[in-house]
C-alpha cells in the first residue's frame, strides 16, 4: 500500500519521476538495466507459482524487458480490459487520496524505480512493484472489480475501521494466494515482485496457509518488513468478487467485537529510524 513510510533500512530517499509534456516518464539508462534485472529474474522465479490469471494478465501487457514501459502503454491495455487506468503519484500518499483513486478504478504508481542497493527489498512500492506485481491481475474482471469496491469502501471509512480495511487489501491484493491446479498459487502483488517471498510463500512449509475468511483476515495482525507467517487462500478468484455483496462494514464489526488474532511475530517498533 502506498501510505507506509519509508524503510529505516533504505539510505536512498526515493522520489517519484515527473511525467513530460509527452505523457513520458525519462528513465535513466540505468534504470532500464535494472528493470531489465527485476523483470528476467522474476519471471523465472513465478514459473509454476503464479495464478492462470496473473499470467493471463500479463501476457495481455506485454511488458518490455529492456526497458521500463510507460504508463500510457499500461492503460491502453488495462482500459480495454477492465475500464481500470494507472495514476502517477508520488512515493507516498495518504489514505484519502489512496482509497479515492481505488473508487475511480484509478492505481496509483510510484514513478521511481529502486536502486541497485535496495534490489532485493524495498518497503516503498516502486514502479516494478506496482507494473509487474499488479498490473497483471487488474487485466481479470474478478480482481478489478474487488478492488474498486474496496476504494469505495475505504472512501467512506472511518480512520478505526481503515485499520481493518488494510488488513483485507494486504492478505488479498497484496499477499494473497489460490488454490488452483493442485498447488497454491499466488496472486498478490506482494509476492509477485518478490524473488524470496515468491519461493517461499508458494513451496515452504513454514507458513500456515488458511481457508479465506474476511472476518478473520481482518483479525490477522502484519508486519510489514518479514516473510508473512499466515496467508489466506481463495478457492477460485471468483471468491474475492463475491466479498463485494457482502456487508463489509458489518464484518469490520464483527472483527472488532471478536478482537485481534495474537501476532505470529515479534512486535517491534521504529524509534529514531532504528527498529528496536
Amino acid at each position: 500500500m502506498h501510505n507506509q513510510s519509508s524503510d529505516p533500512r533504505s539510505t536512498h530517499h526515493y522520489v517519484s519521476k515527473p511525467i513530460n509534456s509527452n505523457g513520458t516518464i525519462d528513465w535513466s539508462d540505468e534504470e532500464n538495466a535494472i528493470w531489465h534485472h527485476l523483470v528476467t529474474r522474476q519471471l523465472e522465479c513465478i514459473q509454476g507459482k503464479a495464478c492462470d490469471e496473473y499470467l493471463a494478465g500479463l501476457s495481455e501487457l506485454n511488458l518490455p524487458h529492456d526497458y521500463i514501459p510507460q504508463l500510457k502503454e499500461i492503460n491502453r491495455v488495462l482500459l480495454d480490459a477492465t475500464g481500470w487506468q494507472c495514476v502517477a503519484v508520488p512515493a507516498l500518499i495518504s489514505f484519502d487520496r489512496f482509497f479515492s483513486l481505488l473508487s475511480r478504478k484509478q492505481f496509483p504508481v510510484a514513478t521511481f524505480i529502486r536502486t541497485r542497493e535496495d534490489i532485493d527489498y524495498l518497503q516503498e512500492p516502486d514502479f516494478f512493484h506496482e507494473i509487474f506485481g499488479h498490473c497483471a491481475m487488474l487485466t481479470n474482471p474478478y480482481f478489478a472489480q474487488f478492488t474498486h469496491f474496496y476504494g469505495k469502501l475505504g472512501a467512506k471509512s472511518t480512520p478505526e475501521e481503515r485499520v481493518y480495511l488494510a488488513r483485507l487489501y494486504w492478505f488479498t491484493v497484496e499477499f494473497g494466494l489460490l488454490n488452483q491446479n493442485g498447488k497454491y498459487q499466488i496472486y498478490g502483488g506482494g509476492i509477485l515482485s518478490s524473488p524470496q517471498e515468491t519461493v517461499y510463500a508458494a513451496t515452504s512449509e513454514i507458513p500456515q496457509r488458511v481457508e479465506f475468511d474476511p472476518v478473520e483476515v481482518m483479525r490477522t495482525p502484519y508486519r510489514i518488513d518479514i516473510l508473512q507467517p499466515k496467508y489466506f487462500v481463495l478457492q477460485n478468484m471468483e471468491q474475492l468478487y463475491q466479498v463485494t455483496n457482502q456487508d463489509i462494514f458489518a464484518l469490520v464489526a464483527e472483527a472488532q467485537r471478536r478482537g485481534l488474532r495474537a501476532p505470529m511475530f515479534e512486535n517491534k517498533e521504529i524509534v529514531n529510524d532504528e527498529f528496536r
